[in-house]
Order: C-alpha cells, then sequence, then structure tokens
C-alpha cells in the first residue's frame, strides 16, 4: 500500500469529520491537506494523551518540533522520532508515524506543512507546561490560535499554493477557532477528568457556545468568500457538522450520530454514502 493511501486509511480510523472532505480532494491537494491533517493530529494525540505527564508531552511536541525546524532540502533528519520510541507502548499509530506524514507532503509545499507543524507543536508544548490554564477570553484566543486559528491559516497558503486561490486570513482564523470552540464543548467532560478545562473563568456551557458561533460566524464568511473549486468542497463539510454538533449539544445530546453526518454531508455536496 502506497503512503497516501495508508495515510487516507488511518485518516479514516482517526477523523469521520475530515476524511469525506480530504478523500474527494484533487490527488495533489489530497496529499497536502492529509499530510498536514495528520502531522497535525500526531501532535494533538499527544497534547491530549491522558497518561502521559505534562513535562513528558512538552519534551516529545519540542523534539517534533525541531526535528522539524532541522529539515533541510526537502530531508526530514534520520533521528527524527529517536526521542519518542520510547513512548511507543503509550502513543497512538498517527504520532509513532508523524515522520512519514510529513513526508507525505508535495515537495514544493512540505516546508510549509513542516512550519506550521512545527510551530504548533511548540505552542502546544508551552500549553502542556501550563495545564492549559486559561482565565480569560483572551487567554481562551490565544490557545484557540495556537492549536486551531493557526490551521486556518495553513489551509489558506494550501489552496492559494493549489491554484491560487486568495482568502481573508482574519476569516481563515475564526475557521479554525470556531471548530476548535466546538471540539471543547464535545470533549470538555473528558477534559475535566484529566484536570483542564479550556472555560474561562465564570464561563458556562452557554458562553462557550455563543464563542463558537461568534467564530463560526468568520467561517461563514471564509467559505462564502471561496470560488466554486476544491477548497469550497472542503470547508463546507466541516463548517456543516461543526453547526450540526452545536445544535445537538444544545439539546442535550452527546455528539452527531452517523447518520445524522452522513445526512449532513448529503445536505452540503449531494454525496450519498
Amino acid at each position: 500500500m502506497d503512503l497516501r493511501r495508508d495515510a487516507l486509511e488511518i485518516l479514516k480510523e482517526t477523523s469521520r469529520t475530515f476524511y469525506i472532505p480530504i478523500s474527494r480532494l484533487p490527488l495533489e491537494l489530497q496529499a497536502a491537506v492529509a499530510s498536514a491533517y495528520l502531522c497535525m493530529r500526531a501532535i494533538d494525540e499527544i497534547e491530549d494523551h491522558p497518561e502521559l505527564a505534562n513535562s513528558v508531552k512538552a519534551k516529545l511536541l519540542r523534539s517534533i518540533s525541531v526535528s522539524l525546524q532541522g529539515a533541510a532540502d526537502g530531508v526530514i533528519p534520520d533521528d527524527f522520532s529517536l526521542e519518542f520510541h520510547s513512548q511507543d507502548v503509550l502513543l497512538p499509530e498517527v504520532s509513532l508515524r508523524v515522520k512519514e506524514w510529513a513526508l507525505l507532503a508535495p515537495e514544493s509545499i512540505a516546508p510549509r506543512v513542516w512550519d506550521a507543524t512545527a510551530a504548533m507543536a511548540d505552542r502546544m508544548a508551552y500549553w502542556a507546561e501550563r495545564n492549559w490554564e486559561i482565565h480569560t477570553e483572551s487567554d481562551l484566543d490565544r490557545y484557540t490560535f495556537s492549536v486551531a486559528g493557526a490551521v486556518g491559516l495553513l489551509l489558506s497558503d494550501l489552496w492559494a499554493w493549489y491554484d491560487g486561490t486568495q482568502t481573508n486570513r482574519s476569516y481563515a482564523i475564526g475557521f479554525g477557532r470556531g471548530l476548535q470552540a466546538v471540539n471543547i464543548l464535545r470533549n470538555y467532560k473528558e477534559d475535566l477528568l484529566r484536570g483542564v478545562s479550556y472555560f474561562p473563568n465564570g464561563w458556562g456551557v452557554d458562553d462557550l457556545q455563543a464563542y463558537a458561533r461568534r467564530n463560526l460566524k468568520l467561517a461563514d464568511a471564509y467559505t462564502r468568500s471561496l470560488p466554486a473549486g476544491p477548497a469550497l468542497d472542503f470547508c463546507r463539510i466541516p463548517l456543516a457538522l461543526a453547526y450540526g454538533t452545536l445544535d445537538v449539544l444544545a439539546h442535550g445530546e452527546s455528539k452527531l450520530t452517523r447518520s445524522a453526518v452522513m445526512a449532513l454531508i448529503e445536505q452540503v455536496t449531494g454525496l450519498k454514502k
């Protein structure tokens, strides 16, 4: 099995939200977006790991960041993953294979994917060392930019690289922040079990719902501005699922059912599964 197909299989196992929109992209763009998503999922799994100490998380994340920063002439150092081989028992496959995902990106855009992953890993290490202490809305804005708003910026760069599509970068940040806020709402009970809360002081679920919807309005503007093509096809799926998730959470349900997910995807794309 070639690396791209293997990546899609891992993607299918790790994210029902992003597997379908990525699998529908043209092959070269698909490789770039899959590389970016899997690299970031790899470090996200380290950040959220329930058994690793925060100091270990920070060390692993900085190791990945430094290794990617050391890439030159399209080559990632051979010792890329040596720092975290000792964690094999604990880390999931998507994290252990991060070097492979980094190498999946087409050569002409790979350095941008590596830069974004390195920067995000370093930011995640910063937050892990502080146990994700968020006291104010400004803290929340900083965190959601660190792990998601920056992803919106990377996606904008990938669209421009592929076919010249230009986007509003402030809207791109809102796109990422809105999706991340929905994830926080969906997972906050599990986060509390590991001693982490992303809610600013005094905030409840309704406040975070409002924060998510404010940012998703920017995501709406981002998506509306896209011309017909692969970027639009990609973005409207996670956006529809984000709104659908907010709606079911507001009604006391824990997540969208698989049938609801497929119905929303069919609604925005006409795709039947």
